[in-house]
């Protein structure tokens, strides 16, 4: 596909009437549910009835015949960090710099916005040298919703400390007014996006799944065809927080949830890791597989997981070994001298209850 030969600006108008105004602060304009403006644009105070629009710069456009010209990259839950994950077997550090590079790289191809769904963060403070590294790395035009692990304390009170915050101060990403994780049900009007031609968007960092049954036992999140039905208005609803890409429809308006950027639990072993482009020309997004080197197809393991098991049934088998019948006059630890001498106990086990006893 041809990239597009226009950009969007950070520009916001109001739909309604045109007229702009000087916003306040970010945090006045969180508290008041206005629009969120940054950089060096004056944030356009949009309220009651009005929607929030961006403003296209005329440009040359081209593409290719019969494929629909992307408007916006959706993604979501990237969770970048320091740390590798117990099951990466890989270099992660340099892995999932590569993965935000090729969305920067598809970005840069077709200029338009990426629109992510919250947790750019796996943890709400990152290091100075992770945030000097996403800055680095991270896709121009890049716009957010806040999610849970954006958060101190998962709350919206607090989100001016949060690394999140310190990016949209030094200008790196503009953060969407609105669905925000715990915020509760959206203003759909005031919350949503316009694109050039009109469509609507709303971007909401909430619990969506598919299935036939939820995903964990008790779970009250609506399946999602359900929550796209009864969110009402919006063309595009781009959710966040499952970790599992899917895409619903119904009725000339769609659902995405981009899934994670990367793989960092063992049950993810087999996921592949996508952006979506959406048209709005067609109302369809195309999924674009984040590429996974040789080696790192075998970089998620269970290797963990099993040791874990293994380790939990010696304890399990070693507590069955218990004496009922210990002295009460004794201390704990004596009354564990005396089972060791009483009864055959692996070495490993045994070493593993004395370490516990020394955190303790």
């Amino acid at each position: 596909m041809t990239p597009y030969q226009s950009a969007w600006s950070v520009e916001w108008c109001c739909l309604m009437n045109r007229r702009q105004t000087t916003g306040g602060s970010v945090r006045t304009a969180v508290k008041n549910g206005t629009c969120l403006g940054t950089g060096n644009v004056k944030s356009p105070v949009i309220g009651g009835r009005n929607a929030m629009r961006w403003r296209w710069s005329s440009m040359k456009r081209t593409k290719t015949p019969n494929q629909p010209k992307p408007t916006v990259i959706l993604t979501g839950d990237w969770h970048l960090r320091e740390d590798a994950p117990l099951c990466r077997t890989d270099d992660f550090w340099e892995t999932q710099w590569r993965k935000v590079r090729f969305v920067r790289e598809l970005q840069e191809k077709y200029r338009c916005p990426v629109i992510h769904s919250g947790d750019l963060f796996n943890h709400w403070k990152p290091s100075p040298y992770l945030l000097t590294k996403t800055m680095e790395n991270l896709p121009s035009n890049f716009w957010t919703v806040l999610g849970n692990h954006d958060l101190p304390q998962n709350s919206m009170e607090l989100w001016e400390r949060s690394g999140v915050a310190v990016l949209e101060k030094a200008g790196m990403v503009k953060i969407i007014n609105g669905c925000h994780w715990g915020t509760g049900k959206p203003n759909v009007e005031q919350h949503s996006v316009k694109t050039p031609n009109g469509q609507s968007i709303l971007v909401w960092h909430t619990m969506a799944w598919t299935g036939e049954k939820p995903p964990w036992p008790g779970c009250a999140d609506p399946e999602a065809l359900r929550l796209l039905r009864r969110t009402k208005g919006p063309d595009l609803i781009l959710t966040g927080h499952n970790h599992q890409p899917f895409v619903v429809k119904d009725r000339g308006r769609v659902l995405v949830n981009p899934g994670s950027l990367t793989r960092q639990t063992a049950d993810q072993i087999d996921f592949r890791p996508r952006v979506y482009l959406w048209s709005e020309e067609t109302n369809n997004a195309i999924a674009v597989f984040i590429p996974i080197d040789v080696d790192g197809v075998k970089a998620v393991s269970r290797v963990h997981l099993e040791v874990e098991e293994q380790r939990n049934e010696r304890v399990d088998a070693f507590i069955q070994k218990l004496d009922m019948d210990w002295s009460s006059e004794v201390s704990f630890r004596r009354n564990l001298e005396k089972f060791f001498n009483k009864n055959t106990t692996p070495a490993k086990v045994e070493s593993m209850v004395w370490e516990s006893l020394e955190d303790v």
